[in-house]
């Protein structure tokens, strides 16, 4: 069984910043794309930023220049740095891998459980 869980998320002013993290843990054999999707209330989940397994992100447009993603593939992590935060930020964050696990051997997308980011005026 493979899972996502995230930290990090809160309150904060609009200004401020904040940094998410997620681990991925269980049967894994091999990460692919990672990355970080948000929902806010009474609207649709929605792409925030990507990063590939070899390093290269790529953002909504809502986010560039303000979100930075990363990971550290030796410990199944990606990371977003929130800067510049704005209300229109504010949502609950879901980490998102696409995962090779090997007990059983299969490709599939996992999610985690989503943390809250509120900002606030």
């Amino acid at each position: 069984q493979v899972q996502l869980v995230e930290s990090g998320g809160g309150l904060v002013q609009t200004g401020g910043s904040l940094s998410l993290s997620c681990a991925a843990s269980g049967s894994i054999s091999r990460i692919g794309g990672m990355g970080w999707f948000r929902q806010a209330p009474g609207k649709q989940r929605e792409l925030v930023a990507t990063i590939t397994s070899s390093g290269y992100p790529n953002y909504a447009h809502s986010v560039k220049g303000r979100f930075t993603v990363s990971r550290d593939n030796a410990k199944n992590t990606v990371s977003l740095q929130m800067n510049s935060l704005v209300a229109e930020d504010t949502a609950v964050y879901y980490c998102n891998a696409d995962i090779l696990s090997h007990s059983p051997v299969r490709r599939i997308e996992v999610w985690g459980q989503g943390t809250l980011v509120t900002v606030s005026a």
